[in-house]
């Protein structure tokens, strides 16, 4: 199993979106807080659809609380400014498939810190992003 974590996501409908995708593929959800919306918020709600109960999904303070909690866990940041490409690492499972706020993506000191492990999805430049 996967593990997708939202790093301060600020749109309800798109983390409505992954939460219905992970319990649709039996992928965890981490949130990292401050959340853009309430998580009682309608536009969430409706795009999870009737599979909020089978969403494995927590919240945390922080990304260095999530870390601690799982201190042997391999992360993978995704970012337009990645060298390399999701196509050239070998994900196992348990990895973990990070992902930015959708105006700012992630922060420049998580990027920084994790150089190595950061990936790129190419795409149309004229696209900013997927999230």
């Amino acid at each position: 199993m996967f593990h997708v974590v939202l790093v301060e996501p600020e749109i309800p409908q798109n983390a409505g979106n992954i939460a219905r995708t992970c319990a649709a593929t039996g992928t965890a959800l981490h949130m990292i807080r401050p959340l853009g919306f309430e998580v009682s918020d309608k536009y969430l709600k409706r795009a999870g659809l009737d599979y909020w109960n089978l969403v494995d999904i927590s919240y945390y303070d922080s990304f260095l609380q999530l870390k601690e909690k799982y201190p042997s866990a391999r992360f993978f940041f995704f970012t337009t400014k990645a060298r390399h490409r999701h196509s050239d690492v070998a994900f196992q499972d348990g990895d973990f498939l990070v992902f930015g706020k959708e105006t700012k993506g992630l922060p420049e000191e998580l990027l920084m810190q994790n150089e190595e492990t950061c990936l790129r999805i190419p795409m149309d430049a004229r696209a900013r992003s997927l999230n």
